[in-house]
């Protein structure tokens, strides 16, 4: 895999990241936490997928690699919809 294709894969888990956290409504971090959360949505979309059989509507292929596009927004929507309901601020008392 050479840089270009490496620097793809980030944009591409950056931009399906951004997109879950829109889904769930909940953004804890910038872009690092973006690309973070696509590559853990892509982990935990896949296994969901396989688990029930689901096919892959959309896959792109950079540098021989593949990554599940659709399966990689839902698992992330997913994973930080449980982080917020986890991380909610709590309410101060005095």
């Amino acid at each position: 895999m050479t840089v270009l294709e490496f620097l793809l894969l980030l944009l591409i888990a950056g931009i399906c990241g951004s997109l879950a956290q829109a889904v769930a409504g909940y953004s804890h971090g910038g872009c690092l936490v973006a690309i973070a959360l696509g590559f853990i949505g892509a982990l935990l979309g896949t296994a969901l997928a396989r688990a029930l059989k689901l096919p892959e509507p959309l896959m792109f292929q950079v540098g021989g690699h593949d990554f599940p596009v659709v399966w990689s927004i839902i698992g992330a929507a997913l994973f930080s919809a449980i982080l917020s309901v986890f991380t909610r601020p709590r309410p101060v008392v005095m």
